[in-house]
């Protein structure tokens, strides 16, 4: 399993990190239609990142959650790290 630090843009990740933080849901209108969309501050000893959240996903978690993400996709987003579930992405809370 790997760390914040690892992650690199395009690539699957699969790590453990904490959230510290969770943003206040915002609408937004993809080619899927309107949907709410969160995002979460993970952190690690190696570092932070942000981890998208959407729909029902955004009231699932808390901060303090300790999360496993497993094959979460990480782009660029605006110059920094953004992790999101994409196609096979998994989180389990750990405690």
């Amino acid at each position: 399993m790997g760390d914040i630090a690892s992650i690199r843009a395009n690539q699957n990740a699969t790590f453990a990190a904490t959230i510290t933080a969770i943003s206040a849901p915002r609408e937004v209108t993809t080619s899927r239609g309107t949907s709410s969309v969160a995002d979460a501050t993970l952190q690690d000893d190696t570092g932070t990142t942000t981890l998208t959240l959407w729909g029902e996903d955004i009231t699932k978690y808390k901060v303090g959650n300790k999360l496993q993400i497993t094959d979460g996709w990480v782009k660029d987003f605006k110059g920094k790290l953004q992790v999101s579930l994409g196609r096979s992405g998994k989180i389990t809370i750990l405690a």
